[in-house]
């Protein structure tokens, strides 16, 4: 890694409703278009992790979440910047999930999780869950 290049800290959700796994998509003018990843954004200045994935929640999907354990950390470096995604454990405050700042948003089984391009970091981590899932079962 180049020590040049910005280090982004980005939080994302793993939220498991009935076996399946929340993901968005990005949107066709954001950075890494249309692909697919665990719902979250980057931890501003002066906020927690846990402050920024709801923030990001709600800003995005319109819902707050109750944020729970680090499920995974990756760290992946791009050509312009390096990013540190920290994936945690989290359970929505309500069902109503609205497209605020995603393209598409849907509950998916890991066994579908290869039908979906997602951003390299995000792939890492799907990486790491399904895993993961191999030596633990399923979440309730």
């Amino acid at each position: 890694m180049e020590d040049d290049k910005p280090l982004i800290r980005v939080v994302a959700a793993l939220v498991c409703e009935g076996g399946r796994y929340l993901i968005t998509q990005r949107r066709a003018e954001a950075v890494l278009p249309m692909l697919w990843e665990f719902p979250g954004g980057r931890v501003e200045d002066g906020e927690t992790d846990q402050e920024a994935l709801d923030r990001e929640l709600r800003e995005r999907l319109g819902v707050g979440a109750a944020i729970g354990e680090l499920i995974s950390y990756v760290r992946h470096e791009y050509t312009r910047y390096v990013v540190d995604l920290h994936l945690y454990a989290c359970t929505l405050e309500s069902a109503d999930i609205r497209c605020l700042a995603v393209r598409d948003a849907r509950f998916v089984s890991s066994d579908d999780f290869e039908r979906y391009e997602f951003t390299p970091a995000d792939e890492a981590s799907v990486w790491a869950l399904l895993a993961e899932r191999t030596t633990r079962p399923d979440p309730i």
